[in-house]
């Protein structure tokens, strides 16, 4: 049987209901909203019915990790608060405790992905997908559970999955057939959109700021920054963050005084090392999105980036100038010539409109608009 229309159409002839169904799920399928781009609507859904108004709360689970999630929760939190709506911001395993708000369809609830296990209680509830697993990094055992999670919230009428990129979108329908209601990019704190009083200083290191473990690939970069370094006698490598890899990148580096380690810092502390940044790097393969990205290029980084990933999402347009790309074989050769482009380029301000808390505080209360006054969508069963 073959894949055109006309296959398809022979085939919905044979079975017809059973057919008709998986074609339009299928046809379907590969076209998701994105909300900073205001298309159409692809819910599929049918008739609404009246919307459910402005929720008198939203409950936000955060997370436990140096920025990423937690990050994006605090940075929400701003967004609808400046919308006059109160936002509570919880642990994601404390979210069982909350059992009546969770049924309270006055109430809109974002969970992260590590609360997403709430759903089949859950009414008016959008539930996150921040990235797509790794059973390399998480174990199967993760993996699976977090994918049906996802499977029972595509499954239940009170909620809708919501990917923080199409990049996330598209791997979780292609390799687990999870469906997404709309594609949301996470916001950015208001305090990278300062416009910056004082010239920028000297911008004289090669940056990374995250969490220290293999995912990001940090391990990769190191014999390619020394390359790059040798090459260039005034440049350095700050590396930011904690993490269990840590003790590998110092055993690595040595006592070589050109790199020096940060501890995580706070947001301004953080702002001010971008502005010394030339080349801000980070290597995730995978990154759902990567806020990092888009903060580093708010202050005047060019960002060096892997040729996958959400983040190529941020700013398309500034690939190949202000975003250059590190090769996916980590070939160190492959490394130092994408660095060196990188210290070669000029850089261009993105348009972080779509990212401003109030846009995507804004997005996420169009996508809340589809849910009916008793917290389901129309037409739906679960």
């Amino acid at each position: 049987m073959d894949s055109t229309g006309e296959g398809r159409a022979g085939w919905a002839a044979q079975w017809p209901r059973e057919a008709a169904a998986r074609v339009r799920a299928a046809e379907g399928a590969g076209s998701v909203e994105t909300m900073t781009e205001r298309s159409a609507d692809a819910g599929g859904d049918g008739a609404r019915g009246a919307p459910a108004g402005l929720p008198e709360k939203i409950l936000i689970t955060g997370g436990h990790e140096i920025g990423g999630i937690s990050s994006f929760a605090e940075a929400l939190r701003g967004g609808f608060e400046g919308r006059g709506i109160g936002v509570e911001i919880l642990a994601p395993g404390t979210i069982f405790r909350r059992r009546q708000e969770l049924r309270d369809a006055r109430i809109l609830k974002i969970l992260s992905t590590a609360a997403v296990f709430a759903a089949p209680v859950a009414r008016r509830t959008l539930c996150m997908a921040h990235g797509v697993p790794r059973a390399d990094a998480q174990g199967w055992r993760t993996v699976c559970g977090i994918i049906a999670s996802f499977h029972v919230a595509n499954r239940c009428s009170g909620v809708q999955l919501v990917s923080v990129s199409h990049y996330t979108a598209a791997t979780l329908r292609a390799v687990f057939n999870v469906r997404t209601d709309a594609v949301i990019r996470n916001p950015v704190k208001p305090l990278f959109l300062e416009p910056v009083d004082e010239p920028h200083g000297e911008r004289n290191y090669l940056t990374y700021a995250g969490r220290l473990i293999a995912a990001k690939n940090p391990h990769r970069m190191i014999p390619a920054l020394r390359d790059v370094l040798d090459e260039n006698p005034g440049l350095r490598v700050c590396i930011i963050g904690q993490g269990k890899l840590r003790p590998v990148l110092e055993s690595m580096i040595g006592d070589d005084p050109r790199f020096e380690f940060r501890d995580a810092p706070d947001d301004v502390t953080l702002r001010e090392w971008l502005r010394r940044t030339r080349v801000f790097f980070s290597g995730n393969e995978v990154e759902g999105f990567g806020i990092t990205y888009l903060e580093a290029l708010t202050q005047g980084c060019i960002v060096a980036m892997p040729a996958g990933g959400g983040g190529l999402e941020i700013a398309p347009e500034q690939v190949g100038a202000a975003v250059q790309l590190l090769p996916l074989s980590w070939d160190r050769r492959e490394i130092v010539a994408a660095l060196r482009r990188a210290l070669g380029q000029v850089w261009a301000a993105p348009d972080t409109r779509p990212f401003t808390i109030d846009a995507v505080a804004g997005f996420y209360l169009e996508v809340d608009s589809r849910f009916a006054p008793d917290g389901r969508i129309a037409g739906r069963r679960g």
